[in-house]
């Protein structure tokens, strides 16, 4: 029996995930013309790591930049990409790709679906003393959207992570999540309106929802593509696995999947996009290619990234490219919660810092969490191991800033401190320095002269070890209110905390090598027809992370690449 007789579904196209990358693959096919389209998802839940995380996207010269007066160009973006990215780690095809597409896709997606997206003024790219670096205006985070929109399936959406959820409830933009974090001027007002907007909408609480109608970052981004498809009734399929690929004489032609407990063969007349995510969860892939310490357990993705589509392309024989790679995030993992949390903001405030067991700093806390945890993993050895790492910090700074599970001393006082959090050393409190490293297992002599040091740093201005805060990107989330550096403060009103920070990801960057129409490559540079790969099952083109949204970005950008040439345009 012919393979073209055993097909149980034929579709144009196959797409097997359902983030950022998978629906814009949807989508974009549907409006170039190929519109026999099915989008298979291995959860119960709509949107991957793409729903949970900030949602931000990095695309310089974009339209919403130029309409709020930006100055950028091609050549500037180029330059400091071309300075960040170690040489030899992408290829120039796919950076001008990037570069010169990205901008019209948004366009596409922005005239023809529901996408939208407000340019973020204030968030500068993460390496500001880079030529061509840019202050503002490159990166961009989705527009609210009202949920209710999905009807009974916004029970089906993936939420943001709970970290980015005032009271786990209600969701707040990534402008305001800086705003909250350090209770800047306006955090009182912008708090009683979120929680006004919230306890108003009565009809939805009334209908049994527990979180706010308005969504923002992440989920806001998918469930906007998503309602995008279903008004084109393009099927998307939830709790369905790619089990493999069928391919025939070196392409692929379909897979094979299992849905309600039934495995089935599709056919995919046109390809297969692969945007099923990285292998941050498959700890034995981890040991394979991640850099030591690495546990599943630390890591932000979602659990059902265990690179399934990556090893489908190596059965194949596709190339891969960066599989030493993660996006790099410290992460408190606590007791209780459905995933760990990133650690992003809080260790850039002033009058902390973040030491390993021998009570010594390694890095700049306020640089990007991508360059800190490279930094981490350079220092880290057997005689220095800097994971765990411990974030110490004051009653000052308890006081003033929420810092990851502890919130703020107001929100959440000491007594309500759960004692298993001392008990399993994710939390130490104590009245000196000294009672504090010796409670969590921390040299107390050398804890004690690094919060010596950076209570002199504090005074000076300038941290002569790391230059925390020297960069336009540290300050970013310091505290203006701090002067002569806003990353520095002292650490010097007792009592004194820690809480334990792991080195984490929020998913992994390396994968099938692709070409600039997404298709999967082949070691000696043929590619695999029918196969076309997106997102993180697919090697990062912006593996520095040179600003907020890196991940989503190029995933749109390849995705509607894909859809391009599966399309003949």
């Amino acid at each position: 029996m012919s393979a073209e007789q055993q097909w149980d579904h034929s579709v144009d196209v196959l797409v097997v995930g359902s983030g950022n990358g998978a629906l814009t693959a949807a989508l974009a096919c549907y409006e170039m013309g190929t519109q026999d389209v099915l989008v298979i998802e291995k959860s119960d839940l709509v949107g991957g790591t793409s729903a949970t995380s900030g949602g931000g996207v990095w695309i310089p010269c974009n339209r919403y930049a130029k309409a709020a007066g930006a100055q950028d160009s091609f050549e500037d973006a180029k330059k400091y990409l071309m300075s960040t990215i170690p040489e030899g780690d992408v290829p120039e095809e796919m950076i001008d790709t990037y570069l010169q597409v990205a901008p019209e896709m948004v366009d596409f997606m922005h005239e023809r679906t529901h996408m939208r997206y407000e340019s973020l003024e204030h968030y500068p790219d993460y390496y500001t003393n880079v030529e061509g670096s840019r202050t503002g205006h490159r990166s961009m985070e989705p527009a609210r959207f009202d949920s209710s929109l999905l009807g009974d399936d916004v029970k089906r959406l993936r939420p943001t992570h709970h970290m980015m959820r005032l009271f786990n409830r209600i969701y707040f933009t990534q402008v305001e999540a800086a705003l909250l974090t350090v209770q800047a001027p306006g955090w009182v007002k912008l708090t009683m309106k979120l929680l006004a907007s919230y306890y108003l909408d009565f009809l939805w609480l009334l209908r049994g929802h527990s979180r706010s109608r308005q969504i923002c970052t992440g989920a806001a981004g998918v469930a906007r593509l998503w309602y995008s498809l279903k008004e084109r009734n393009i099927p998307l399929w939830t709790e369905t696995t790619m089990e493999s690929l069928v391919d025939e004489n070196g392409k692929v032609i379909g897979a094979v999947i299992t849905k309600d407990g039934k495995t089935q063969r599709i056919q995919a007349r046109k390809g297969v996009v692969l945007a099923a995510g990285g292998f941050e969860k498959n700890q034995a892939m981890r040991e394979q290619y991640l850099p030591a310490p690495t546990d599943t357990s630390w890591s932000g993705g979602v659990a059902g990234n265990t690179g399934d589509a990556i090893r489908e392309g190596l059965r194949l024989g596709a190339a891969t490219r960066l599989m030493s790679g993660a996006w790099w995030c410290t992460t408190i993992s606590v007791p209780g919660e459905p995933a760990p949390r990133l650690s992003v903001m809080e260790k850039s405030y002033p009058g902390s810092c973040i030491v390993n067991m021998r009570g010594e700093r390694f890095a700049n806390e306020s640089q990007n969490y991508m360059a800190f945890q490279k930094d981490l993993y350079e220092a880290h050895s057997e005689e220095t191991p800097c994971s765990p790492m411990y974030q110490v910090f004051d009653a000052r700074f308890r006081r003033d800033y929420i810092v990851g599970p502890l919130m703020t001393a107001s929100l959440k006082p000491d007594w309500t401190i759960p004692k298993e959090w001392f008990e399993t050393k994710l939390v130490g409190k104590a009245n000196t320095v000294r009672e504090l490293a010796e409670q969590l297992g921390i040299d107390a002599d050398n804890l004690e002269k690094t919060v010596a040091n950076m209570n002199q740093y504090a005074k000076d201005g300038k941290d002569p070890e790391f230059q925390r805060g020297d960069s336009a990107y540290d300050r970013y989330y310091g505290d203006p209110r701090f002067e002569p550096n806003p990353c520095l403060g002292a650490i010097d009103e007792a009592p004194f905390y820690a809480i334990r920070l792991d080195a984490g990801d929020f998913g992994t960057q390396g994968g099938l090598a692709t070409n600039p129409n997404a298709q999967v490559m082949r070691e000696d540079g043929s590619w695999v027809e029918g196969l076309y790969a997106v997102g993180n099952c697919s090697a990062a083109v912006l593996p520095t992370y040179p600003g907020p949204g890196s991940t989503l970005g190029p995933a749109m950008t390849f995705a509607y690449q894909a859809a391009k040439h599966i399309s003949g345009q």
